[in-house]
C-alpha cells in the first residue's frame, strides 16, 4: 500500500496552519517529480514532440517559478542572476540528468519550505508588487500561487512524459 498523498500525513513542522496546504501541495510536488524523472534518461527529459515542451522545461520551469515567486513573496525584487536562469528555462540542456534535476528540485522545495517557516501570518496580507509591472499581489496569494503553478508544471511533466512514452 502507498503512504497517502502529502495534505493526509499531518502538519509540516514548523509551518504556520494557513501555509500548510501550499507546504503540502510543494512536497507533493517533490515526491511527484522524483518518481517522474528518476527512471529517465537525459534523452528521455529533454525530448520533444511537436510544439510540446520537454519533461525537462516543465521541471525546470517549476522550479524557476518558485524561486521567482518566493522572493516576490519576501517583498524583493528578481536578482540577475534569476533573471538569467528564466532565459535559460526553455532551452534544452542534456548535461542535466534526473539525479540532477530531482536534487535541485528537492532544494527549492526546502528553500520553500524555510520561508514559510520564517513567514509571519500577520503578513500574509500585506501587498506584494509582482514583475516589472509592479503588479499588486500579497504574501498569502503569491505563496498559493507558487504551489498551483509549481503543481501545475509537475502535472504537464507527467502527461508529457506518457504522451512521449508512447511515440
Amino acid at each position: 500500500m502507498s503512504k497517502p498523498e502529502a495534505w493526509l500525513r499531518g502538519p509540516v513542522d514548523g509551518v504556520p496552519p494557513l501555509l500548510q496546504p501550499v507546504a503540502h501541495s510543494l512536497i507533493q510536488s517533490r515526491e511527484e517529480v522524483e518518481a517522474l524523472l528518476a527512471p529517465l534518461a537525459a534523452e528521455e527529459i529533454w525530448r520533444t514532440r511537436g510544439t510540446a515542451a520537454s519533461v525537462g522545461f516543465h521541471v525546470r520551469h517549476a522550479l524557476g517559478s518558485l524561486d521567482r515567486l518566493l522572493t516576490y513573496a519576501r517583498g524583493a525584487p528578481l536578482s540577475d542572476a534569476q533573471l538569467q536562469v528564466l532565459k535559460l528555462e526553455s532551452l534544452p540542456d542534456p548535461d542535466l540528468a534526473a539525479d540532477d534535476l530531482i536534487v535541485g528540485f528537492a532544494a527549492g522545495v526546502e528553500r520553500a519550505l524555510a520561508q514559510m517557516r520564517e513567514t509571519n501570518p500577520a503578513t500574509l496580507t500585506d501587498e506584494r508588487l509582482v514583475g516589472r509591472a509592479r503588479l499588486a499581489s500579497t504574501v498569502i496569494g503569491l505563496l498559493v500561487h507558487a504551489a498551483e503553478h509549481t503543481q501545475r508544471h509537475v502535472g504537464q511533466a507527467a502527461s508529457t512524459w506518457k504522451l512521449l512514452a508512447q511515440s
